[in-house]
């Protein structure tokens, strides 16, 4: 695991920026990219969109690289402070783009795998749909001091130099935001890759059967099924789904009339079991959340086809 990828490496506190030396070109993009999985792992979780992330780490970078006269002593908290100020202006922005937004809103999915595992679970559990839902109810401040607290576990000092505030009103900030994440749904952690193919797999074969019978012996009675289409996808539900056999006979329906000829992908993604469906060029992908017990919670089926351009083909 590597240490700055996972937990916040600020070392001693905010960066401190000197004129005793230039930095050399090479020196300093390798700085950076030592620390750009840890930059982005935050970018997104303050922002819940995979394009966004990378081009506030992007506009992070230039701005790292502009000025080579001056050496940066603490490059860490140089660039997490730098990367988390941008991303706040990008929240601020996203939410008027947000009230606008047709049906359900859900994150950019974000593609994990076994190189993730090593993660905290706190880190995971901040990646997770449902509790980046959560996130986006909260108010730009309050989501940066929850993700950089609970997250990546940086010191109220620390965060409040980063949010140019005082360290009692980021204590007040994280209150805010962890009384309106109790009062959601708590994630359930996510079953082992082996166990949730399994699952996904049981899932696939019972709505490819369209036996309504086994698709609800699967589904919890008060499963939510949320489809997040942006109003580009005709069709597309606008509001939740709630209970077993509401959903089962959806499930059946589209699989019946649309996935005859598709292509099924069991992969993993946000930590979670998800199903990437190629059934022409239409892509869909279900993230499910299962219980402890095994049946399915929350199916997040994202179809808009812009959330989903960034996933590779297979």
């Amino acid at each position: 695991m590597e240490q700055d990828r996972h937990q916040h490496p600020s070392g001693n506190g905010p960066a401190r920026v000197s004129t005793a030396a230039p930095t050399a070109r090479p020196v300093r993009e390798e700085a950076f990219l030592a620390h750009r999985p840890m930059l982005l792992s935050l970018a997104y979780r303050l922002l819940g969109s995979v394009h966004d992330a990378e081009d506030t780490v992007q506009d992070a970078y230039l701005r790292w690289s502009a000025d080579e006269r001056d050496t940066v002593e603490n490059p860490a908290a140089f660039l997490t402070t730098t990367v988390t100020r941008l991303a706040l202006d990008r929240l601020r922005s996203a939410a008027v783009r947000r009230e606008a937004y047709v049906g359900a809103w859900l994150p950019e999915p974000l593609p994990t795998g076994p190189q993730d595992l090593a993660e905290t679970a706190a880190l995971r559990d901040s990646a997770s749909i449902a509790m980046l839902v959560l996130l986006d109810r909260l108010s730009p401040a309050e989501r940066a001091v929850f993700v950089l607290r609970e997250a990546f576990e940086l010191p109220y000092d620390e965060i409040a130099a980063i949010l140019e505030r005082s360290a009692a009103s980021c204590r007040q900030l994280h209150h805010r935001a962890m009384r309106h994440v109790a009062a959601g749904p708590r994630p359930v952690p996510a079953p082992d890759p082996v166990r949730g193919r399994q699952l996904v797999q049981s899932f696939l074969s019972a709505a490819q059967s369209g036996d309504l019978g086994r698709l609800t012996a699967i589904l919890r009675d008060d499963v939510v099924l949320t489809t997040d289409g942006g109003g580009k996808v005709q069709g597309a539900g606008r509001r939740p789904i709630l209970g077993a056999a509401k959903s089962a006979r959806l499930f059946a329906a589209v699989f019946a009339r649309h996935y005859q000829r598709a292509v099924f992908h069991a992969v993993r993604f946000n930590h979670a079991p998800a199903l990437l469906i190629e059934a022409g060029d239409r892509r869909v992908l279900y993230v499910f959340d299962f219980a402890a017990d095994g049946l399915i919670s929350n199916v997040y089926a994202i179809i808009n086809p812009d959330k989903l351009a960034h996933i590779a083909a297979d």
